[in-house]
């Protein structure tokens, strides 16, 4: 396929990914989805990895898709040491969630930590840094925190 024939955009999850990126970049896009996982995307499926996303058929942008999906339900091939959300704390299954849903279940876990009060969830309300940094130096914008200067 020549480089005019590549599509510019491609739509793989609900977003538009950048067609004259290699494939692994590419998918980078998807929120959720790092390079590492990317590449194990291409290797499950038997895809060139030099490719440009835009020049991939039909076909194997609707099995990267599948993939993508088979991911979030936790019956991918792919060891589930990659997924981002292992032991989900509702139902126990490992999972890589992709997306709005990686987004909502971020937001539903900072909101748990808030509702039962612990230290991580009192930080994330503060603004404070939430693991473990020192907060003397850093983090000084906005309030005031750590030591006073003498006067």
């Amino acid at each position: 396929m020549a480089d005019d024939e590549v599509k510019p955009i491609v739509r793989i999850a609900d977003v538009d990914l950048d067609g004259h990126k290699k494939v692994p970049y590419a998918l980078t896009g998807i929120k959720g989805i790092g390079i590492r996982m990317a590449y194990a995307i291409c290797r499950e499926l038997g895809l060139d990895e030099e490719k440009k996303l835009g020049e991939l058929s039909d076909e194997e942008i609707e099995r990267i898709e599948e993939e993508i999906k088979k991911l979030s339900e936790g019956e991918s091939n792919i060891p589930s040491w990659m997924y981002n959300r292992q032991k989900d704390y509702e139902t126990g299954e490992d999972m890589h969630l992709v997306g709005a849903e990686l987004e909502m279940t971020v937001k539903q876990d900072i909101d748990r930590l808030k509702k039962i009060r612990a230290y991580r969830g009192i930080r994330h309300e503060l603004g404070l840094p939430v693991r473990g940094q020192r907060t003397k130096s850093s983090f000084r914008r906005g309030r005031t925190v750590g030591v006073k200067k003498k006067q």
